[in-house]
């Protein structure tokens, strides 16, 4: 006993180690989580009650309590106008980058020769085009196609639709191949996913006689769901912290005017940080859907399964009771 109490508290130790090791190798990232994401949020979280000067002394704050935010709302302009032409960007634009990508990563899932080179291609302007690259491609008219003409596409949506929305759509088509270069992450996300699909389903399917299509909407597109709502999150958070959206110019440029300054900057980051955080929520809540009715077959299967096991041990206990009891009456 004493000797397998020394071993018991010899391995506690080890595993004590084993955990302070762990904090020391977490500890720069918990360092500058804090220094970096923590410290400035609540920064600005206080200087949105406060007007805020800039003097030769220093920063002169003067409490202002929700004034910031209310002339957000009852005094700026450009803030609502902004939100919302950001809001039906993002709603045209999340499903075009979602569905480019799905297709994009099932075909390089099929049988093709040099697909490391091809995923290269379509990842390489995440990595390579900055917010500053991504500005000067735009403002040279890089992102646009050169034989589209969109004031003719506006024109035409003008003539039935409202015009911001009219807007919203021409403008999707004006920044087509930005939005597509903004596609890469969400490629490799459906790429590891359908990567990970058991190929036994297919040759399944193969057997029975089904096509690719029925394929996609019976085996792929089912088991891929999951990954559909984290690419639709991440395209939205993405948009949302892109420099080229109006709302993010905007607030930068709330931050070093003298009549707003860093307060009403402040607030209205918040005010932006919110109305992302309820776009994200309802996204979710939209394509987080019912569970497959094959799912609950297999779950209603297995409780009728587990409710016969029940009866069958219980008809076995029965059985054995009186087997028992008529042992004894024999003896």
């Amino acid at each position: 006993m004493s000797r397998e109490k020394t071993v018991k508290r010899k391995t506690g130790h080890l595993k004590k180690k084993e955990e302070h090791v762990g904090y020391l190798f977490v500890l720069p990232w918990i360092i500058g989580m804090l220094l970096f994401v923590i410290y400035p949020l609540t920064q600005s979280f206080q200087y949105a009650f406060y007007k805020i000067k800039m003097t030769p002394k220093g920063r002169v704050l003067t409490w202002v309590g929700m004034k910031n935010y209310l002339d957000i709302w009852q005094k700026d302009v450009n803030f609502p106008t902004e939100l919302a032409g950001y809001a039906l960007n993002t709603l045209l634009a999340v499903p075009v980058i979602v569905v480019f990508a799905l297709i994009i990563s099932l075909l390089l899932n099929s049988k093709i020769r040099m697909k490391g080179v091809f995923r290269l291609i379509f990842f390489l302007p995440v990595i390579i085009a900055s917010g500053p690259v991504m500005a000067q491609l735009a403002d040279q008219g890089a992102a646009t196609i050169p034989s589209m003409n969109t004031v003719m596409i506006y024109q035409v949506l003008n003539g039935f639709l409202p015009g911001m929305i009219a807007e919203a759509i021409t403008n999707l088509f004006d920044n087509m191949i930005m939005i597509l270069w903004y596609s890469g992450v969400q490629i490799l996300l459906f790429l590891a996913a359908i990567q990970k699909i058991d190929k036994s389903l297919y040759e399944a399917a193969k057997i029975d006689g089904s096509s690719t299509w029925e394929e996609f909407w019976k085996i792929t597109l089912p088991t891929i769901k999951p990954m559909v709502l984290l690419t639709a999150v991440y395209t939205v958070i993405f948009l949302s912290n892109n420099e080229q959206n109006g709302l993010i110019v905007l607030i930068q440029s709330a931050m070093f005017d003298v009549s707003r300054g860093y307060g009403y900057a402040s607030a209205m980051a918040w005010m932006y940080a919110i109305i992302v955080t309820v776009i994200v929520a309802l996204v979710a809540v939209l394509l987080i859907t019912k569970k497959d009715a094959y799912a609950k077959k297999e779950k209603a299967y297995r409780r009728e399964l587990k409710k016969e096991k029940r009866t069958l041990a219980k008809v076995r206990r029965k059985g054995e009771r009186y087997e028992h009891k008529m042992q004894k009456t024999s003896n």
